[in-house]
C-alpha cells in the first residue's frame, strides 16, 4: 500500500490498481488536495502494465464520494481553492478517468452523492452493495455539475430520469440505479469486494489494447461532452461567487433550510 498520498489509497493488486479516497471521516467528500492527488493516481494508473483494471473506491463503510466538501467551499469567494476554474480541478479529474487506458470499476459500497454520483456515472463500470445510495444534491446547496454530471448521466439513465435526478435531488437505493442503468450489478454488502476482483479479474485476461481502444471508441461517441463540461465549469465558476449559491453553503453547514430567492438575480 501506498503511503506517499494524505487523502487517498493507492495499491496495485494482482488484477487490479485500488484507488481509494480516505477521508470516511467526511464521508469521503474531496477538497482541492483529493483532486490533485486522484488525478495524479489515475495518470500513474495508465501506465501500470501489470493489470487492465482500476477499482476506484472509498474508505470505511459510509460512502463511496459525497462530492465536494462543504466545508472547504465557504470561502469568501465562493470557491475551493486555488485550482481550476471553481478552484480545484475537477475538470481534470473527470478527464483522467475517461482517458485512462484501464476499464475503471466503481465500487460503491454507500453514498454516492453530488460529485460521486458523477464519479459513478463516469466510470466504465459500477458495482454496488445492496446497501449503496445514489443521487444529486447540487441544487440544494447552491452547486452543479453542468457536463459529464448532466448531460453523460441522461445517456445512461434517459433524458427524463435524469433531469429527475438533478431537479428534485433525491436518492435512490441501488436496486433502483440497477434498473435505471446507472449501476452494472448489486451484490450483497459482505460480497462487493469479491465481486469487484472478480470482474478484474476477467478482463485482466484480456488484451490491454484492444481494451484500451474499446474504451477510446465509447468515449469518442461522447467526447462532444468535454467541450460542454468546460463550458459549463466556467458558468459555474460565476455562479459560485454568487450569494445565491453562498446562501447554499452557509446552510448546509449551518443545517438550516436555504433561502436561495432572496439572493437570486
Amino acid at each position: 500500500m501506498s503511503n506517499e498520498y494524505k487523502d487517498i489509497l493507492y495499491e496495485v493488486g494482482e488484477n487490479a490498481v485500488r484507488i481509494t479516497i480516505n477521508r470516511p471521516e467526511v464521508f469521503n467528500a474531496f477538497r482541492t488536495q483529493t483532486v490533485e492527488e486522484l488525478i495524479h493516481a489515475f495518470r500513474r494508473a495508465d501506465e501500470e502494465k501489470s493489470v487492465n483494471t482500476v477499482i476506484f473506491g472509498g474508505a470505511g463503510d459510509k460512502a463511496f464520494c459525497t462530492g465536494g466538501d462543504q466545508k472547504v467551499h465557504l470561502s469568501e469567494d465562493g470557491l475551493y481553492g486555488p485550482r481550476g476554474m471553481v478552484g480545484l480541478p475537477i475538470e481534470e479529474l473527470q478527464s483522467a478517468i475517461r482517458d485512462c487506458r484501464k476499464v475503471v470499476i466503481a465500487r460503491v459500497q454507500g453514498f454516492a452523492i453530488g460529485g460521486g454520483n458523477v464519479f459513478a456515472t463516469i466510470c466504465d463500470l459500477t458495482i454496488a452493495s445492496e446497501k449503496a445510495q445514489f443521487g444529486q444534491v447540487g441544487p440544494k446547496v447552491g452547486s452543479v455539475d453542468p457536463g459529464f454530471g448532466t448531460a453523460y448521466l441522461s445517456r445512461m439513465v434517459g433524458e427524463k430520469k435524469a433531469r429527475e435526478i438533478w431537479f428534485r435531488c433525491q436518492r435512490y437505493k441501488a436496486q433502483e440505479a440497477l434498473e435505471m442503468g446507472l449501476v452494472n450489478k448489486v451484490v450483497p454488502h459482505e460480497e462487493l469486494d469479491a465481486e469487484c476482483e472478480t470482474w478484474a479479474a476477467d478482463i485482466n485476461q484480456m488484451s490491454p489494447t484492444a481494451i484500451a481502444i474499446a474504451k477510446r471508441s465509447f468515449n469518442a461517441d461522447s467526447e462532444n461532452i468535454r467541450g460542454i463540461s468546460f463550458m459549463g465549469v466556467a458558468a459555474v465558476k460565476g455562479y459560485y461567487q454568487s450569494e445565491e449559491s453562498k446562501e447554499g453553503v452557509r446552510a448546509f453547514n449551518e443545517k438550516r433550510k436555504p433561502d436561495f430567492k432572496k439572493f437570486a438575480g
